[in-house]
């Protein structure tokens, strides 16, 4: 049966306090995003030591760690810029073996600078293509040195946003190193987001062998709003990937607020991955409760 898990960072709090809430809420598995109110894990802090900490806390909550979010633009077109935010990834990857699971997360970034979510001419070219590779092959060997597995999240607006992409992705990086965190919302934009049950399978017929971990969020059509949209989840601290709502055409809510084919997507994502972690995201803590009974209801409905 698949684990239903949430994001850490939808907690704001001490890691004591974050893991008993979570708990209470009866999850079994948790996505942990380096960030507490109580213990420093701030870019050059990570230790084996404070891993251990918070490993051991989720685990005395019987929350183990299924994975963690690194999130950041991997391709951000000032030099200096991108280092900070590749050190960072590669020192979430250096100690991630502490933390119980050997994924890593992240985006495949965009040329823009304003966002991480929005799209850039270059992210389309043959250039850009190869500067990403470069930056993801060097990840996946990073990675694969320290115990750990990268896993690209895909999002139309970035490097890698389509299924074609992805499978070139995989082909031209064929390392162990390297995994997908499977989200197929991220895949919808105007052109199919009419043709839900085609894209589903489309996306599952294509990608299946190459998923670890799996998102529960939704999509949907934005309407008149196309800014780009952000929500407060009780954090001014926050990671903007935890207050990303979409961007243009496409809106990015919390699971059963939108369009999605809950029963295929589980169906597809059940027939090769009966035992996946599937991680609630893009709500607040006062919806988390509403969030869970619908994942439930669907995987129970599903038998999965």
């Amino acid at each position: 049966m698949m684990q239903a898990g949430i994001f850490t960072g939808y907690f704001p709090y001490d890691l004591k306090t974050t893991a008993q809430k979570i708990r209470a809420h009866n999850f079994n598995t948790v996505q942990l995003d380096l960030h507490f109110s109580d213990i420093d894990v701030s870019d050059g802090q990570v230790t084996p030591e404070k891993c251990r900490t918070i490993r051991d806390t989720f685990r005395d909550h019987h929350l183990p760690i299924c994975c963690t979010s690194a999130y950041t633009n991997i391709v951000h077109p000032d030099p200096a810029t991108r280092k900070v935010r590749l050190d960072r990834l590669k020192e979430i990857l250096a100690h991630t073996q502490y933390l119980g699971s050997p994924y890593v997360i992240s985006e495949t970034g965009t040329f823009d600078t304003s966002s991480d979510w929005v799209h850039h001419p270059k992210n389309k070219t043959e250039e850009g293509w190869d500067d990403c590779r470069a930056v993801i092959t060097d990840l996946a060997k990073f990675a694969w040195d320290h115990g750990a597995v990268f896993l690209l999240e895909t999002y139309v607006n970035n490097v890698v946003g389509s299924v074609e992409e992805t499978l070139r992705m995989f082909a031209e990086v064929d390392h162990p190193g390297l995994g997908l965190l499977m989200d197929p919302t991220n895949y919808f934009e105007a052109h199919n987001i009419g043709q839900m049950d085609k894209t589903l399978n489309y996306v599952f017929d294509a990608l299946s062998d190459k998923i670890k971990i799996a998102h529960a969020k939704d999509v949907k059509r934005s309407g008149d709003d196309k800014s780009e949209k952000h929500s407060d989840i009780g954090d001014a601290s926050a990671a903007e990937s935890h207050t990303f709502r979409g961007v243009g055409e496409i809106e990015l809510p919390a699971p059963g607020l939108g369009e999605l084919n809950y029963d295929l997507y589980l169906q597809r994502l059940a027939q090769k991955h009966p035992n996946i972690p599937m991680i609630i995201e893009h709500l607040d803590e006062s919806d988390v409760a509403r969030a869970k009974a619908f994942l439930d209801g669907k995987l129970r409905a599903n038998g999965c």
